[in-house]
């Protein structure tokens, strides 16, 4: 095997390797995102969330982590879509919102 071989073999591994840990950290936030969206008495839109800021930064005990922010669209009458966000440092959910929005 020739280091060109090899370098190609650890891309691919790589790449796969990032792409099942980034669908596995959607799905367990898009579970957050539908669980707050039922305890706040609201319906997540079209059962999606999605990736809208990734970057490093220290968590409290100065370790550092991956940040990412993640958006999804909810409504509370079924006409109007509002945003809801999601911070997830690491393997932690941080901080969810909602935009205002006009309750029913």
């Amino acid at each position: 095997m020739t280091l060109s071989t090899l370098t190609w073999l650890f891309a691919i591994g790589f790449a796969a390797w990032y792409w099942w840990r980034a669908k596995a950290i959607k799905d367990f936030v898009l579970t957050a995102a539908k669980n707050y969206c039922k305890r706040m008495d609201v319906m997540l839109l079209d059962d999606a969330v999605y990736l809208r800021g990734l970057w490093f930064k220290r968590d409290r005990q100065g370790k550092l982590r991956v940040w990412r922010r993640f958006l999804f669209d909810f409504t509370t009458t079924g006409e109007e879509r509002y945003l809801g966000r999601i911070i997830m440092l690491g393997q932690q959910v941080e901080h969810i919102e909602l935009e205002v929005h006009r309750f029913e």
